[in-house]
């Protein structure tokens, strides 16, 4: 029996120009995304993933952009209405959230042997392999949530899922992008954001990237192939079937886990059958990620070798290390920023009015999530013409990085000297204490 169709139900949340807030389905989301400022979820998770399909959807409906006189053509017309129609309508059979032939981005044919609590789907929430702080859910009673929450918190767990170790069918892999900082350009409403995150890609590349709602459900045979590879200390292991990406579209949907979503109430989820999905093989650069260069050991040749790592979250703010998300000319920065630089040029009143961060922190081999995290910047205009911005920028910061570095060791004088009345060692320990309550520095 079918339910709740993505494309024409209410469930992605904007804000609306005026203010107002609702909820969409997709086609309203991209038709009326003059009218929408932003697509905003208490989840930065959910905002992310949100974002990533929407594009996918775009790459297939405009079958392009293709090149930067396309990606071009597109700012200044606009997003195509009846191409964006068109396409929604044809492939609309596939957007069913329930559904026994093609439920969106499940697993028809799985069915697990043990039923998991709706909270597996978000890393907000308890869940059996991973506790939360401050999260009261019980997962054996944890209820259930909406249809429309149960989407949101699908795509997200398909884009932010890190390994679990062995589920009922393999071993659980990572998604592609899930520890990585994903950043990108925000417009004066949700319509040039799309248009700046639509890098162009390679046509060849294009018409054979399909995403997952395209393709035939992976089969359970095929899910259960098992790799065997050599761990850290040597040994074999058994690891899930994996593949690489075909392009940005397979990129940005891809079947990081297999689910099957349960419903017991009319309209509510209750459990979902959740296990390994399709392992990720490096090969496409995330548009949406910031890398830097790393010297490290060949493990084949145990030679010396420089390899692109995407940027992470750390304790400190991301504003300490804002310059490595403009454009350079190394093309480290994410694409997305650098194509908005590129698009806004010749009409500055459509130059992006800020950079939104988004993603989360954890620590490999553990499950468990440290935090997410959802931050905003204001862009400078200048970002479009000042080819030295990235160097003024790192400049400012790297003073305020070596100012901090003198407070710190200012304050650490005075506390050692007033504990210590000038005369006696001090531990440490006590000195951190002493200036952890200090208000100079924040706590």
């Amino acid at each position: 029996m079918r339910k709740f169709n993505l494309v024409v139900e209410k469930w992605i949340p904007v804000r609306f120009l005026n203010g107002d807030r609702d909820e969409l389905g997709i086609s309203d989301t991209l038709l009326r995304s003059r009218e929408i400022a932003a697509i905003e979820d208490p989840s930065p998770l959910v905002v992310a993933a949100l974002h990533r399909f929407l594009l996918a959807v775009l790459y297939r409906a405009l079958e392009g952009p293709t090149d930067p006189a396309q990606a071009k053509e597109l700012f200044r017309q606009g997003l195509p209405k009846e191409k964006i129609s068109a396409y929604l309508e044809k492939w609309k059979d596939r957007f069913w959230l329930l559904d026994t032939e093609y439920p969106f981005w499940q697993v028809p044919t799985f069915k697990p042997n043990k039923w998991r609590s709706w909270t597996a789907l978000a890393v907000e929430f308890n869940a059996d392999t991973a506790k939360v702080l401050f999260d009261h859910a019980n997962e054996s009673d944890s209820g259930s949530i909406t249809f429309s929450a149960a989407a949101r918190w699908l795509l997200a767990t398909q884009t932010f899922a890190v390994s679990t170790g062995k589920s009922e069918i393999s071993h659980t892999g990572t998604a592609p992008s899930a520890g990585a900082i994903m950043a990108f350009p925000i417009g004066v409403s949700l319509h040039d954001t799309l248009l700046f995150s639509l890098v162009p890609q390679n046509k060849a590349i294009l018409y054979g990237d399909l995403p997952i709602w395209e393709k035939t459900p992976d089969t359970l045979d095929y899910l259960k192939i098992k790799i065997r590879v050599a761990g850290k200390d040597g040994k074999e292991k058994d690891r899930t079937i994996e593949r690489m990406a075909s392009g940005i579209v397979d990129l940005y949907t891809w079947r990081t886990r297999s689910v099957i979503i349960k419903t017991i109430k009319q309209d509510e989820v209750t459990d979902v059958g959740f296990a390994s999905g399709v392992g990720y093989l490096e090969s496409v650069l995330d548009p949406m990620v910031g890398y830097v260069v790393k010297e490290v050991k060949d493990e084949q040749t145990k030679e010396k070798v420089k390899k692109k790592f995407s940027l992470q979250f750390e304790e400190k703010g991301i504003w300490r290390d804002f310059d490595s998300l403009l454009p350079d000319a190394d093309g480290l920065a994410p694409k997305v920023i650098e194509h908005a630089a590129t698009l806004s040029k010749k009409d500055r009143s459509r130059t992006p009015v800020g950079i939104i961060v988004l993603g989360q922190k954890y620590y490999p081999p553990r499950p468990n999530v440290a935090f997410w995290r959802g931050e905003y910047f204001v862009l400078p205009k200048a970002i479009s013409t000042d080819c030295n911005l990235r160097f003024e920028i790192h400049s400012i910061l790297y003073e305020a990085e070596q100012s901090g570095y003198t407070l710190k060791k200012a304050c650490d004088l005075y506390a050692k000297d007033v504990i210590g009345h000038g005369v006696r060692d001090v531990e440490q320990e006590d000195v951190s204490k002493f200036i952890e309550q200090m208000t100079v520095l924040p706590l």
